[in-house]
């Protein structure tokens, strides 16, 4: 019989009777006679790559927006600190030291300074793109720089004559 049901011998031994066939495992009945066994976690291993993807996509765009961020920030460090620079050359105060110290209190180092003719400054400052708080990780984006200037105009009124420019507002 090889219906599954029990079959008794001559002992009244009981055993059960394979229903797919003799000699068969039931991992290769369930599997298929073409052999799938090899195939068995294939799609484990697709759906981890497919995450390992999406992880490595979801960093480089973190990546991308904490060094934006900081480029931002050192602009503004460089944009106050040339500001700055250049109000204490007014006053007669060093415009370096002073728009070092506007550009530190803003998160950024400065680069250069250079008091330029006429009571303009130029600032350069940086910033690390990870900033200090990551750690061993702090300098692996490189650092943003960015670059102001501040001060009176040069030359002005000498492009444009008079009665040409824009009209005043009400």
């Amino acid at each position: 019989m090889r219906d599954g049901s029990a079959v008794h011998g001559k002992a009244g031994a009981h055993r059960d009777v394979e229903p797919w066939g003799a000699g068969a495992s039931p991992r290769a009945a369930r599997d298929g006679a073409s052999g799938g066994a090899g195939e068995r976690g294939a799609g484990t291993v697709v759906v981890l790559a497919l995450a390992a993807v999406v992880v490595l996509i979801a960093l480089a765009v973190g990546a991308l927006g904490s060094a934006q961020r900081a480029r931002g920030s050192a602009q503004a460090a460089a944009d106050l600190g040339a500001l700055a620079g250049a109000t204490a050359w007014r006053q007669g105060a060093d415009p370096c030291a002073t728009a070092a110290e506007a550009v530190r209190r803003n998160g950024a180092e400065v680069v250069a300074c250079v008091p330029e003719g006429g009571g303009a400054v130029g600032v350069r400052a940086s910033r690390a793109a990870l900033g200090p708080d990551v750690g061993p990780w702090a300098g692996w984006l490189g650092d943003a720089t960015a670059g102001a200037r501040a001060g009176p105009r040069q030359d002005v009124g000498q492009d444009i004559e008079p009665g040409t420019g824009p009209e005043p507002g009400p």
